[in-house]
């Protein structure tokens, strides 16, 4: 077994494939339309879909806002510098919700960027071997 994806619902599709491609770095794996049932998934990671887990964006047309509940926490994505990741982000336009730094109570550097829908990220320090 395997964790294959995380599912979003998103209000504006482009916008939000946009960040994630632009200033996550994820790549557009695939895209597709149900007409019937009136809503679009777009699949967005960083490597083939069938080695990795991904993020699948969902967009309900006509719904342009969710209310993101309490439940849910945040996507962590590992990176290998967390200060210069925040750096590029920002000069994206991304927003950073915590500056890079210690977890409290640990060493790992961590840093939050919050996603065109609110959505958290985190952002974790690659561990050195």
């Amino acid at each position: 077994m395997r964790i294959l994806h995380t599912m979003l619902r998103v209000g504006d599709l482009d916008r939000s494939i946009r960040f994630y491609q632009d200033v996550l770095g994820m790549r557009l794996l695939r895209r597709s339309d149900n007409e019937q049932y009136q809503y679009t998934l777009a699949f967005m990671g960083y490597d083939d879909m069938a080695h990795s887990t991904v993020l699948e964006l969902t967009y309900n047309w006509g719904v342009d806002n969710y209310e993101l509940g309490g439940a849910f926490g945040h996507i962590a994505i590992e990176v290998d510098d967390v200060y210069t990741a925040c750096e590029k982000i920002k000069s994206l336009g991304g927003v950073i919700s915590r500056e890079p730094g210690p977890v409290k109570g640990g060493t790992t550097e961590i840093a939050f960027v919050k996603d065109p829908d609110g959505y958290a990220i985190e952002l974790i320090q690659a561990k050195e071997d």
